[in-house]
């Protein structure tokens, strides 16, 4: 392949069929691709956004290179959660909407870098509460077989993705790199993936891309790219799935009122918080409710949506929840 004329293409604003981006990104995810026109491959795609065509290829050429984990014997859909917040404005609860799940006994897999770019990272408030990340899928492996939660570092799940994110640290930017790590897919379908969107046209661009790769996700917009809705305004969440969309929960207009949340960047005061939250000490914040009664839906944990806004309301403690 041509690399320079390809280039010369997208330069032009051609874009790729699917099958020429397959091919692509599977050269750059096995570094196959010199550094001078793999930095000038990134810099163009993060001034344009991929088409459709072209992100059904990349993923294509990504699924072959994720690490697979084999679901456990439940009857509910394993809960995928990916960490690549970018920029955080606020504290990341990651790790209560995951710890939360897990205490009913569905299997949760949380994936993403092990430091944080511009706040704290979910592996930094993992270990501050005892969970230490896994090194290696095996580990991964018996950790979900246990009933535990399982942390798995983006170098463990996927390591071409890892350069990519690495490199992007490098380049600067690097939008794209972190959407295709929110896509990320070690169940090979099998599971619910909360794959959140940073504005409204990514969030439709996402909509039409689950749709065409069959995917089972939970939807929405968060500013941060974080897999958590924000924890004072709710915005809409989407069930995807099957080629369709079911809206759960629509976007609210004004913040609720509540609990005061921990520093964006103050660790120990957010681990604190979140088990504060976890013991019943401090109310969940509506909206994490919320996603959480999307959650227990999604997997089959509740029959239908109505059940699982009761169970998420008897969980949180917060008739509010419903």
């Amino acid at each position: 392949m041509n690399w320079a004329h390809m280039i010369d293409e997208l330069a032009a604003g051609q874009p790729l069929s699917e099958s020429e981006a397959e091919t692509l990104f599977a050269v750059v995810f096995d570094g196959g691709l010199p550094d001078l026109e793999l930095g000038g491959l990134l810099t163009l795609l993060e001034r344009r956004q991929m088409t459709q065509h072209e992100l059904v290829g990349v993923l294509a050429a990504l699924s072959t290179r994720v690490f697979q984990i084999t679901a456990p014997d439940t009857q509910w859909r394993p809960v995928l959660m990916p960490s690549y917040s970018a920029m955080r404005e606020q504290p990341n609860l990651l790790p209560l909407l995951a710890i939360s799940l897990q205490r009913l006994g569905i299997p949760v897999l949380v994936h993403g870098m092990l430091s944080g770019e511009h706040g704290v990272a979910s592996a930094y408030i993992f270990r501050e509460m005892g969970i230490m990340p896994c090194a290696s899928l095996a580990q991964a492996q018996q950790e979900l077989l246990a009933g535990h939660l399982a942390f798995v570092p983006t170098g463990a799940l996927a390591p071409a993705l890892a350069d990519l994110l690495a490199l992007r640290v490098r380049l600067g930017g690097g939008t794209q790199a972190r959407v295709l790590a929110r896509l990320a897919d070690p169940f090979n379908g099998n599971a619910l993936q909360l794959i959140p969107a940073e504005h409204g046209q990514e969030r439709m661009m996402l909509k039409s891309l689950l749709y065409d790769v069959e995917k089972s996700a939970l939807l929405f917009e968060t500013r941060d790219g974080d897999p958590v809705v924000d924890a004072r305004c709710r915005p809409g969440i989407e069930l995807v799935r099957d080629g369709m969309t079911r809206q759960l929960f629509d976007a609210e207009v004004t913040p609720r009122c509540a609990h005061p949340l921990p520093a964006a960047h103050d660790l120990k005061s957010t681990a604190q918080w979140i088990n504060g939250v976890l013991e019943g000490r401090i109310p969940m914040p509506v909206p994490i409710a919320n996603q959480f009664a999307c959650c227990l839906y999604g997997s089959g944990y509740a029959q239908d949506l109505n059940q699982a806004k009761a169970i998420a309301a008897v969980e949180t403690g917060s008739l509010a929840a419903v």
